[in-house]
């Protein structure tokens, strides 16, 4: 059986979290998905969409699609779809987990990589993230969950942005790219986004393109010339005060504990040095890696090497070929709480040969 692609959707309370689902749960898109949610929320999924009565916790959709909700614990759910599937008792593609607005979807990846039983079954796809236009500096200011659930993200969607000014969307967006330049970042309107920005985004896939905004990284790279790395954090550069053309010139800095920082170098890494290194790093930091990704150049390899990381758990693979045009250029983004930068910066600048 192939493997079942799997999106886990996460914000923070009144994110628009249900609003999306139930436009996934009900539109006639052909596709059959499983949702499952971790709780009915605030605002439950209506009785009038249901096919049967709700004593089941696995429920058909009119549309095709299945809601489950969550008794026991996700791999006990998720074991028991794959086998009512593998058993032709349930007809599904995919499948789409809700989180809580409070959950760190960090322990939801992990059991795609540490349960063998869910391993065997599901592909982790990405995990997607709805911030609310209104609500998010407030709610980023207060509260680790809401800036773990930015850091996290493969995708964005700001929903409310019309409760908002422009100026206002604009310092929102400015400040999810600089805790994640990873995610495309989209505003949705009640919910309509369209399917395909948020499954098959391959988030979790060793892939050879290391998609960083590049806004983020034409504004940090400043005088930097002269360095390996590249900065991804708020310093004091003429660019980070204010941009071009804009009405208020200003945009407000926020501390935030989740930051990112780029990582760039020139010269091949000693493969050796490297493993070391990272195996310590994540042996210590792990916790506060929130995801972590590179495309690498390594000494004794014509081929690109690809890595990636959530919390302690840490892959690589081969690539492609570098092509004889191209620059061997490494690049890492990294994305975490309170990250040590210079330590980083320093000991992977040892790993180079």
């Amino acid at each position: 059986m192939a493997l079942i692609p799997a999106t886990i959707l996460t914000g923070f309370l009144g994110s628009g979290k249900t609003t999306l689902l139930k436009r996934v749960l009900t539109e006639a898109h052909g596709q059959k998905i499983a949702v499952i949610e971790n709780e009915f929320g605030e605002e439950n999924i209506d009785n009038d969409i249901l096919v049967s009565d709700t004593e089941e916790n696995i429920i058909q959709m009119s549309n095709g699609c299945v809601c489950c909700t969550i008794r026991e614990d996700l791999r006990a759910t998720l074991q028991l779809l794959a086998a009512k599937k593998r058993k032709g008792l349930l007809n599904f593609e995919r499948v789409i987990i809700e989180t809580t607005g409070l959950a760190d979807p960090g322990p939801v990846a992990q059991t795609f990589f540490m349960d063998d039983e869910v391993a065997e079954s599901y592909l982790l796809d990405a995990i997607v993230t709805l911030v609310d236009a209104k609500h998010a500096q407030q709610q980023l200011n207060d509260r680790q969950e809401a800036r773990r659930q930015v850091g996290f993200a493969d995708q964005i969607f700001i929903s409310k942005s019309e409760l908002v000014s422009p100026e206002e969307l604009d310092a929102l967006t400015h400040r999810l790219k600089h805790m994640n330049p990873r995610a495309p970042i989209q505003t949705a309107h009640f919910g309509e986004v369209p399917l395909a920005k948020v499954l098959d985004l391959k988030g979790f896939n060793l892939n050879a393109k290391l998609d960083i905004d590049p806004d983020f990284l034409t504004e940090d790279d400043h005088g930097h010339d002269h360095h390996d790395h590249a900065h991804g954090e708020h310093c004091n550069h003429p660019s980070h005060q204010h941009e071009h053309g804009e009405a208020h010139g200003h945009h407000h800095h926020h501390d935030d504990d989740v930051k990112s920082f780029v990582y760039r170098a020139t010269r091949p890494f000693s493969p050796a040095k490297l493993e070391d290194f990272l195996g310590a790093i994540v042996n210590v930091y792990g916790p506060r890696m929130l995801r972590y990704k590179g495309v690498l150049n390594m000494a004794g390899t014509e081929r690109k090497v690809i890595f990636q990381g959530v919390h302690q758990l840490m892959g690589s693979d081969l690539g492609p070929l570098w092509k004889p045009d191209e620059p061997r250029i490494s690049k890492m983004v990294f994305i975490g709480i309170d990250l040590p930068r210079d330590i980083l910066v320093q000991g992977l600048d040892q790993c180079l040969t």
